[in-house]
């Protein structure tokens, strides 16, 4: 049985830490908060406990292992039954080896190690986390979850690209998709939703954020997705392009003197809806300048959703028919405007919208916002952190 107790639940993005420690059966956070800006001196901690803002320690390097370590001098300062008996690390690349989480030992971190360069930005802010946990806390067991794992199950059609073969064998270029750990929970949470197993289900679930990404689940497992090699292909994000023609690379090479390095740079952290909307990457204001008659802006909406349409469609031809579109993530959960719009856009696939319901973000309604119809709509809250709780405390038990 899996030993009892919360676990902490450690998220490092390239600047950014988020960090949680959970109740693995209730979801409930006892120790809450996020570290931004690190890597410059600028960098700056919130932390709450049991609901209350406490003192933010000093971040004097701004080192996501000072961030790491700042977290567990605070765990540590809990009462005994409040402090964590595992940590759980959100990895976002596990490549074609992590198919599930897995108790980090020292062959585990150097694969993550080894797999940097498929996400420089993400893997190697993991792995201080992993080092500071060992330096400062050396007793907790600690196990990595990664975001491209649930996609294992795609098949060769939906993950091979039509690439040099060498590239395939010798590079691992291939598509692995990434948002898993969210897709896994919120289609186990529409399946209880629906009053149906999810081996019966056929979902696409429209991951939506500064990140997005649509995924086809059958029977709870992913049959394709969006994302690709990298988390930058597919649907437009927040300041991620999402799709473009690989010529663009060349052609910027030419006309503009550009590396790849620096145009890799400006389709990750200057385009999506930053760049069609020029206001920013927040869907809330841009949307609110498009009420108020900026075209860019209503432009910036109008291909979010277009994009994202076209997509959720193609990922139907993966499964055969859809049962339900589930929307969540930050945009996924509380943009009514962008959920009618691609509703409506998917009328053909006999979609329809409750108003109603679409506006109160189905709080109303048990996540419905169809009015009942089929294939249902459904709004889910996402949950990556209490699902990375949940393999931590199972792997931790076994171990």
């Amino acid at each position: 049985m899996p030993r009892p107790g919360p676990v902490l639940v450690l998220n490092a993005g390239s600047s950014s830490l988020k960090y949680a420690i959970i109740d693995p059966g209730s979801g409930d956070r006892t120790l809450t908060g996020l570290a931004e800006r690190l890597g410059t001196t600028d960098a700056v901690m919130t932390l709450s406990v049991e609901g209350h803002d406490v003192e933010s320690p000093e971040l004097v390097h701004g080192t996501h292992h000072e961030a790491v370590s700042a977290v567990l001098e605070a765990a540590r300062d809990l009462s005994e039954s409040l402090r964590p008996v595992g940590v759980g690390h959100r990895i976002v690349h596990g490549g074609g080896r992590f198919t599930e989480s897995v108790l980090v030992t020292e062959s585990v971190e150097a694969a993550i190690r080894s797999l940097s360069a498929l996400a420089p930005l993400h893997n190697p802010p993991a792995l201080e986390g992993i080092d500071a946990v060992r330096a400062l806390w050396p007793e907790l067991s600690q196990v990595a979850v990664f975001d491209s794992a649930f996609h294992h199950t795609m098949p060769a059609r939906a993950y091979r690209y039509a690439v040099p073969h060498e590239w395939y064998t010798g590079l691992a270029v291939r598509r692995y998709g990434f948002h898993g750990t969210s897709v896994r929970y919120v289609s186990e949470r529409a399946s209880s939703l629906l009053g149906r197993p999810p081996e019966d289900l056929a979902l696409v679930v429209a991951h939506l954020g500064n990140g997005c990404s649509a995924t086809a689940v059958l029977g709870g497992r992913s049959v394709d997705t969006t994302m690709g090699l990298t988390p930058l292909e597919g649907l437009v994000m927040g300041s991620r392009s999402g799709d473009v023609d690989p010529g663009l690379f060349g052609y910027l090479a030419r006309r503009a003197s550009m590396s790849g390095e620096e145009v890799l740079e400006a389709l990750n952290a200057r385009s999506g809806l930053l760049a069609l909307s020029r206001i920013g990457n927040d869907m809330r204001e841009i949307q609110a300048a498009a009420d108020g008659g900026d075209r860019e802006a209503a432009l910036a909406v109008d291909v979010f959703v277009y994009r994202l349409a076209k997509a959720v469609a193609a990922l139907v031809v993966a499964m055969g028919r859809l049962d339900a579109l589930v929307f969540t993530g930050g945009i996924g959960e509380h943009s009514g405007p962008v959920r009618a719009g691609v509703v409506d856009s998917l009328g053909f696939l006999g979609l329809r919208l409750d108003d109603a319901a679409n506006a109160a973000d189905g709080r109303d309604t048990g996540g419905r916002i169809d009015g009942g119809g089929t294939p249902a709509v459904l709004v889910v809250a996402t949950d990556e952190e209490r699902m990375i709780a949940q393999d931590t405390i199972r792997l931790v038990g076994d171990a």
